[in-house]
Order: structure tokens, then sequence, then C-alpha cells
């Protein structure tokens, strides 16, 4: 096969047609052959018994079909998708993260590393307890939630801002709503 063009989009049938053949040696199977048949223990004892993920128990369940050992049933990849509801991108995913990371690893999840900014500064939590804390609207007992995020929006206190966001300053801050 001929590399492609740099001009030209890798295909799918582009990254299939590059497989890496690795010689190993008789004592390297060997031992790969051992390593995995302990870890084909432990996947069949997480599928079988204990409390586990829905990851653990999907991750198990993929790599016990993926197997192709002596004793495996040898499943295709459109017949794992089709039989466990994944896509052949989860396959592959599930594969990788095995041989790059581990059998330990593949079975916990990765954890996150996006950070997310919040809306609501200093600024914008005082206005809102001193809101709380005034008189509510004509006709109203006390301050709903939802009358408080939408004061501040009318006020341009702030873009947008759920009832959710105000109970979770209101909470922190350990203040009723009119009382």
């Amino acid at each position: 096969m001929t590399l492609p063009e740099s001009s030209r989009k890798l295909t799918k049938s582009d990254f299939i047609n590059l497989e890496l053949k690795i010689q190993l040696t008789e004592k390297q199977i060997s031992n790969a052959f051992n390593r995995f048949v302990k870890e084909v223990g432990e996947l069949h004892s997480i599928i079988s018994k204990g409390s586990h993920t829905a990851h653990a128990f999907k991750v198990a369940y993929i790599l016990l079909n993926c197997d192709e050992g002596e004793f495996s049933d040898k499943s295709t990849g459109e017949q794992i998708c089709k039989i466990l509801k994944v896509s052949p991108r989860t396959i592959d995913r599930v594969k990788k993260r095995f041989v790059e990371e581990g059998f330990d690893a593949v079975l916990e999840r990765c954890p996150t590393t996006r950070e997310y900014e919040g809306k609501i500064d200093g600024d914008v939590e005082a206005r809102l307890i001193a809101l709380s804390c005034s008189e509510p609207p004509p006709g109203f007992a006390r301050w709903s939630l939802r009358m408080l995020a939408d004061k501040m929006v009318e006020l341009n206190y702030i873009d947008s801002i759920s009832h959710v966001s105000v109970w979770e300053v209101l909470k922190k801050t350990n203040l009723s709503r009119g009382k």
C-alpha cells in the first residue's frame, strides 16, 4: 500500500490497511498469554458477581468478546456492536486504552479535564442576596427562585441565570427568601 498524498484526506480503508506486525518470541507469547488468562478470569468475575459500574460491565464484555484466545468465541466487531449496542469506535477506544494503559485503567472512567467557568461572581452574588432581602413584588408574600432569576435578568445584573443557580447561592449563604 502506498502512503496517501498529503492533499488527500485519509479514509477508513487507509487506516484499516495500516497494520503493524510484531514478531514475538516464544517467551513473550507465553508471558502475554499467562497475563491475559489471569485478566480473563477477572473479567468473568466482574460480569458474574459483585457490584460494579455499568462502565466496568461494558468494558468487560467488550474485552471478553474481542479476545482471540484459544477458548474464546471469536466474535467480529460488527457482532459485538450489534449485541452490546456500542459503536465500533467505542470498541477501538477500549482496546487501545487496554493496550496503552493496562487492565486496571481501562475498567475506570477517564477523569475529566474540563474546567467550568462560573457565571456568578461575587458582585452578582451580592446583588442577588440584596434583591432576595428586599421587598417582594406587589401581590406576593415572598420571592420565589424563578422570580429572583427573572428579576436579575430584568435588571441586567447577569445575561441569564437559572432558578437552580439562585437556589445554590442562597443555600450557600444560608438565607431564606423573605421570611
